[in-house]
């Protein structure tokens, strides 16, 4: 009772509902809320602060800005779907909301295309060194779990990409990565109402903001060869991963491309076979066949590995269902 009280009382004024509606079709910070609301900071943050502390809203960081979401927690433990549901989007002030909201959006591809001109040379120069993309996002996508409602973590995330393309798959996608800047491209690309199941949070790889045990595939997508120590690495992603879970790893194989280290930042020139598997061992994981996808000079290699405890990916997902909370 206390707690549905207090969830009325929070939205029982215009501007928190407002902010609820908006937070429920994408994650803002406070100065994109204040601009879509033409109020001002100390006031919108005020409204905030209300929702927080009645579980309406969930608050995270990203370096020195804070930004919102709805919260996904549903009935009895969460009532923000619930009023979200009751909102009646058709009426003119929340179609005046949704169209400043659509101009944030335009403002963050903006910026996002400005970030890929300023890196598009440096990327393009990479691809040409390797397979297709398409190639390795399908040879990628026959190792995901064919039974709906898992949940999927993508480590380094960077634009979002691999987000995108599981994320039709999946029952939720998170992306984790240390780049602000690659956050932002990642929310850009991932800003549609397709992508409603996605979420993008600022974290280490080797310190991941999250609860043990809560999904069933974690990825790394040509990201581990910045790791000073990779086994670390995937010895922490094994821990938000459920039992029967999978990690998938898609990186290079040894190769000779020095340039890669002094004009790129690769710690590492690619991985050998024996090399994954023994760290997937010590980090209590099973390997599965390995593929490689020959390029020229290089060759992209996906191991995967299961964590012991469930015969499939999807077998804890009866027990997931509903009670999953995004952080």
């Amino acid at each position: 009772m206390d707690a549905l009280l207090q969830n009325l009382k929070a939205v029982a004024e215009d501007t928190r509902l407002r902010i609820l509606a908006l937070c429920g079709q994408t994650e803002l910070s406070v100065s994109e809320l204040t601009s879509i609301l033409n109020q001002s900071q100390p006031r919108v943050s005020r409204h905030l602060k209300l929702l927080v502390e009645a579980g309406l809203l969930d608050r995270f960081r990203e370096g020195q800005w804070a930004f919102y979401r709805a919260s996904e927690k549903d009935l009895p433990n969460g009532f923000a779907p619930a009023l979200l549901a009751l909102i009646p989007f058709d009426d003119p002030v929340f179609e005046r909301d949704r169209a400043r909201l659509e101009m944030v959006r335009q403002e963050r591809a903006s910026k996002a295309e400005a970030f890929f001109k300023e890196n598009a040379a440096e990327w393009d120069g990479i691809r040409r060194l390797h397979v297709d993309d398409a190639s390795v996002e399908e040879a990628l996508l026959e190792l995901l779990p064919d039974r709906p409602g898992w949940e999927h973590l993508d480590i380094g995330t960077g634009t979002g990409r691999i987000l995108k393309i599981i994320s039709p798959k999946a029952k939720r996608a998170v992306g984790i990565d240390l780049s602000l800047e690659m956050l932002t491209v990642a929310r850009s690309t991932l800003a549609g109402p397709e992508f409603a199941n996605c979420r993008v949070r600022h974290g280490d790889m080797q310190q991941l903001p999250l609860d043990d045990d809560s999904f069933d595939v974690v990825t790394f997508h040509l990201v581990l060869h910045y790791a000073e120590r990779p086994e670390l690495v995937l010895s922490e992603a094994t821990r938000p991963l459920r039992p029967g879970g999978k990690v998938i790893v898609v990186d290079f194989a040894p190769h000779d491309e020095s340039h890669l280290r002094t004009e790129h930042a690769h710690r590492w020139l690619g991985f050998s076979d024996n090399e994954m598997h023994n760290w997937f061992a010590d980090a209590g994981l099973v390997p599965e066949d390995t593929i490689h996808l020959a390029g020229n000079p290089l060759t992209v290699s996906i191991w995967s590995a299961i964590k012991p405890g469930n015969d499939h990916v999807s077998a804890n997902i009866a027990n997931a269902e509903g009670t999953s909370s995004w952080f």
